[in-house]
């Protein structure tokens, strides 16, 4: 079956700092790299941060230095660690494999909203 389960999303001032949990099916995680992606009314959803299967990560200039992505392939979990989060972070954010196209399953996605 597959499966994107994201979570630990919420309300934070500005500063603060959330983690997100990514639980994805083996079909989906297993032997790929896998991302995290973000979209906010209107726009298009953009990639954000990514992490290989043998761990090699990279981010997008706005989150680098600030977000940390890990996986745990054992629990085929991969994770967001937000920090000096910014109002220009709100957002809905979803986890999926690398690359990635619009017309793949998707999660429901876990709603990240900074306040200033």
């Amino acid at each position: 079956q597959v499966q994107l389960v994201e979570s630990g999303g919420g309300l934070v001032q500005a500063g603060g700092s959330l983690r997100l949990s990514c639980a994805a099916s083996g079909s989906i995680f297993s032997g790929n790299a896998m991302g995290w992606y973000r979209q906010t009314p209107g726009k298009q959803r953009e990639w954000v941060a990514h992490i290989s299967s043998s761990g090699r990560t990279n981010y997008a200039d706005s989150v680098k230095g600030r977000f940390t992505i890990s996986r745990d392939d054992g629990k085929n979990t991969v994770y967001l660690q937000m920090n000096s989060l910014k109002p220009e972070d709100t957002a809905v954010y979803y986890c999926n494999k690398v690359p990635v196209w619009s017309t793949d399953y998707w999660g429901q996605g876990t709603q990240v909203t900074v306040s200033s």
